[in-house]
């Protein structure tokens, strides 16, 4: 690594001591489900970070490190996450403006008209693809049309963890193959592969995978218990008429938030015009509570999208479906998930900085002797970073950066350990509850990780395909196999 990462002088850790803290935390956590379930992140898991990071800090301690060293490193490593944060914070206030001014409530009311109950998972996992495709961003397609089809899927009385498991299914396999995705570039790039030939090579795993993804939301379709019934949805459809002033021009802060992800616009800069945007469309077409007009009138508009990009929007329509349905959001509402995320990047920073995370790879690159177990290797080293350094990017880029040197020395393409590393560790993160990419999707779906978790059917069946190529040598490319 450079030499200003702060990571240029870790001790030397033997590996039972590199193993305490990560066994530790995987107790805690173990622990934690166990006593809280769903509950784990909003606060159990956070106190389990913090007391396994202090133990790895201990152990650098012991090993001739300051505090000093330690503080630095984690101020460093939650700076990794200050555009997840700044993110999660915008994504807080657009919900809560979009609430308000109607553009969540005008989606639902012609959503549940278009997407009939019958089509409706496969129908998310579809329009989450392509939109994630073209805009390159898992984040902003979950934080938009993702909120609007887990806004219509409880209006329409469907399963939110079915659907939330389509949506990041499908945001996901936007997020492999898009060559917008940073992530796409960041592992073709690592490894030294080209873009194309990355993203060439990747739909031999990632085609599959969205396969069985397909044929699992449509049997979900065929298996779905009761659903609200079409009086009641139409029901729901009339009061949202009543309460809000439903206009198509509501739906234009959403079209521009995909202009702006496909013209490469950073994700918060989009997020907060569009939220913007909203606001000042709700203003011109929502009725104020009080009835009050003018400048009065005006105050209060601006008062009440105020309050709702900061704590949120609470609905009255009278309607209890409904009024629990489009209340929530705001900033405040994200602020146990960036709990999570500063606690985990807590414990990465410490059992980086004392080489324990180094320590860990190095050991693991040495059991693998053939071909196959290397490129197997590499994703489930992959995939353990993310659970255990809680960040994708850097999930990426240390794997990348491991074995990158081995794989050329076998003779293997670079394609295959780009593949690995986005089968194995782009796909897996939102599935850790403490990772950046899982706290962000619980935080903006309103779905606990370990409840979408088992619906995540591409997400889970990515990396099972790599690792049956790698057991059975299929789709292996030697450097010998260029043409």
């Amino acid at each position: 690594m450079d030499e200003d990462d702060g990571l240029h002088s870790v001790p030397d850790v033997g590996l039972h001591h590199a193993l305490i803290p990560i066994a530790l935390l995987f107790l805690l956590l173990a622990l934690a489900v166990a006593s809280f379930g769903d509950d784990t992140t909003g606060g159990p898991a956070q106190i389990a970070l913090i007391v396994s990071g202090m133990v790895a800090a201990a152990i650098g301690i012991s090993k001739g490190l300051t505090w000093e060293d330690l503080e630095k490193a984690v101020i460093q490593s939650i700076s990794r996450s200050t555009v997840a944060i700044l993110i999660l914070l915008s994504v807080g206030a657009l919900i809560g403006v979009w609430m308000a001014a109607g553009v969540i409530p005008t989606i639902i009311y012609y959503g549940s008209m278009v997407l009939a109950p019958s089509i409706f998972y496969v129908a998310s996992l579809l329009v989450c693809a392509i939109v994630s495709v073209v805009i390159g961003s898992s984040w902003t397609t979950a934080g938009t049309i993702g909120i609007a089809l887990i806004s219509i899927a409880g209006a329409m009385g469907l399963s939110v963890e079915i659907t939330a498991g389509a949506i990041i299914s499908g945001a996901y396999f936007g997020d492999k193959l898009s060559p917008l995705s940073d992530t796409t570039n960041l592992a073709s790039g690592l490894s030294g592969t080209d873009l194309f030939k990355h993203i060439t090579f990747l739909l031999w795993t990632t085609v599959p995978a969205f396969v069985v993804a397909i044929i699992f939301f449509a049997a979900m379709t065929l298996m779905m218990g009761d659903v609200m019934p079409e009086s009641q949805i139409e029901a729901l459809q009339r009061t949202i008429a009543d309460t809000f002033s439903l206009n198509v021009v509501l739906f234009l802060p959403l079209f521009v938030m995909f202009g702006l992800g496909i013209n490469r616009v950073p994700a918060f800069v989009a997020i907060f015009i569009s939220t913007l945007i909203g606001a000042v469309l709700g203003g011109a077409l929502q009725e104020t509570t009080s009835g009050a007009n003018g400048l009065e009138g005006v105050l209060e508009q601006f008062r009440t999208y105020w309050l709702a990009a900061a704590t949120g929007y609470e609905a009255s329509s009278g309607n209890a479906v409904l009024d629990e349905l489009l209340s929530g959001g705001g900033m405040s509402s994200m602020l146990t998930t960036i709990w999570l995320i500063v606690s985990a990047m807590f414990f990465s920073g410490m059992i980086e900085r004392t080489g324990m995370l180094q320590r860990i790879l190095v050991s693991l690159l040495t059991l693998f002797k053939k071909d196959g177990s290397l490129v197997a290797g590499a994703g489930m080293t992959a995939l353990a970073t993310n659970a255990i350094a809680s960040d994708q990017y850097l999930s990426i880029v240390l794997t990348s950066r491991m074995y990158a040197g081995e794989f050329k020395a076998r003779g293997l393409d670079s394609v295959n350990l780009s593949r690995a590393v986005e089968d194995s560790g782009t796909v897996t993160s939102p599935l850790v509850p403490w990772n950046t990419c899982g706290a962000f999707m619980a935080g903006t779906l309103g779905v606990p990780t370990l409840a979408y978790l088992p619906f995540c059917i591409f997400n889970l069946a990515s990396p099972a395909i790599s690792l049956l190529y790698a057991a059975t040598g299929f789709k292996i490319r030697k450097l010998s196999d260029e043409s």
